[in-house]
């Protein structure tokens, strides 16, 4: 496995070594010795997935209230997505940055986001799938989110008119 820092403060790239062979290849996509190591959380008591079926949906920005934990492990699973962290913490020296990284099942590449650093895709194909670990079983009373579009933020998505949930396309402003 590599780790390797992003440029948001507490944020990480992980990817996998595959092993090949004439059946395909096996990777490790966890290792609670090299997570320890890195000084990142090593249990994850809740995992979720999603599907989108279409091109162009955009899940995000969420994030949980202050003074709840929700450290994330994010990996596509199936297809491409380009997914993007933002710094919301207050007194960080990267707040109000964000970075994007694509992630795809070719890839395997993970990426980790600490309490405070909101999380966001937009799917590049049909059909994909995203697997997060969660430090934290969900709480839906400090479940945020904040605009996808906000002009202070500028995030550049990669498609226009994005497919959107109620509750994404209703997110407030920063």
């Amino acid at each position: 496995m590599r780790f390797e820092t992003l440029s948001l403060l507490g944020t990480w790239r992980v990817g996998t070594d595959r092993a090949e062979d004439p059946r395909g290849w096996f990777a490790r996509t966890y290792d609670e010795a090299l997570f320890r190591a890195h000084g990142l959380p090593t249990n994850w008591p809740q995992h979720n997935a999603s599907w989108s079926h279409r091109r162009g949906t955009l899940r995000g920005l969420h994030g949980v209230k202050q003074g709840y934990r929700e450290d994330k492990l994010i990996r596509c699973v199936r297809g491409r997505v380009w997914d993007v962290l933002v710094d919301l913490r207050p007194g960080s020296s990267t707040y109000l940055e964000w970075r994007g990284v694509e992630l795809s099942a070719e890839n395997g590449v993970a990426l980790y986001a600490p309490t405070g650093v909101f999380h966001g895709f937009q799917t590049l194909e049909d059909d994909c799938e995203v697997f997060y670990l969660m430090s934290e079983p969900y709480v839906p009373e400090a479940a945020v989110g904040i605009a996808w579009d906000d002009p202070k933020l500028a995030i550049s998505w990669p498609l226009g008119d994005p497919i959107l949930s109620e509750r994404d396309r209703v997110n407030p402003r920063l």
